[in-house]
């Protein structure tokens, strides 16, 4: 058989057996998650409790927790239960001319998507994992979810009689919770309440068996730098940050503020 090359190159050398992640389903959503309140440590609501305004200075994904269940008398489909927490950081000021003081809470968003993750009916064990004991439910597709960084839309105060009021702590999971010092409170005089933008896209993906050509073996095209201790020769081999000098010109911003839509 003569050996197939490809664009590059390289030739085809043999078709090899590979254990992948195929996607059997995935969607992509852009949701507008409007009046998400902020939970507070008793430190930090003392704060806004004492703020004459807030304003949303940045917010992150702190984490994601994912439930993948079968929908029942629909074989193959999946529901993929969401519940992504933020950290919400904030400018918190007392008087109108008061250098502003910086806020730190925690919002949650919770949603579902269903989508059709294939059936399987086989017990997974392997050597990373040995003590693995039997009675292990039969294999359900495993559910990732891409997020970027979330947009803020605005912020605002709210009176907590304006709601349902609570007493007492709120318990986030550990992961979110040790970030913070102090517990989580429901009570306070005022809530902050936020309006994010979000992009995600979800997948249901599982293990198989797939035949790959194989063209050879990853082999490193480069030989592995020696660091010194001298950090004046490391700073040597430093390029000289020009641009941090000389901001791009409009038509140089890789497109940012051109309009390319043919409008002009």
């Amino acid at each position: 058989m003569a050996e197939q090359k490809t664009n590059t190159g390289a030739a085809f050398k043999e078709a090899v057996c590979i254990d992948a992640g195929r996607v059997y389903d995935s969607c992509s959503d852009k949701d507008c998650l409007e009046d998400l309140q902020v939970y507070f440590t008793e430190t930090e609501q003392a704060k806004i409790d004492r703020a004459l305004s807030v304003k949303a200075k940045s917010v992150e994904v702190l984490n994601v927790f994912l439930e993948v269940e079968p929908i029942p008398f629909n074989r193959g489909f999946y529901s993929v239960d969401m519940t992504f927490y933020f950290l919400v950081n904030l400018s918190a000021y007392y008087t109108p001319v008061s250098t502003a003081d910086t806020v730190t809470g925690v919002a949650f968003f919770s949603k579902k998507v269903i989508l059709y993750g294939s059936e399987g009916n086989v017990k997974v064990f392997s050597s990373e994992n040995p003590f693995a004991g039997p009675g292990l439910t039969p294999d359900s597709p495993r559910a990732v979810v891409q997020v970027v960084s979330p947009i803020v839309l605005h912020s605002r105060f709210a009176d907590n009689c304006d709601c349902e009021c609570y007493s007492g702590d709120i318990n986030f999971p550990e992961s979110v919770s040790n970030l913070f010092d102090g517990n989580f409170v429901y009570s306070g005089a005022r809530r902050v309440l936020v309006t994010l933008g979000l992009f995600t896209i979800v997948q249901l993906e599982r293990k198989v068996q797939m035949l790959i050509p194989a063209y050879d073996f990853c082999v490193p095209g480069k030989e592995c730098v020696t660091t010194t201790d001298d950090p004046c020769e490391v700073f040597k081999h430093i390029k000289f940050p020009t641009s941090e000098f000389f901001p791009p010109r409009l038509e140089e911003s890789d497109g940012i503020g051109v309009c390319s839509c043919g409008c002009g």
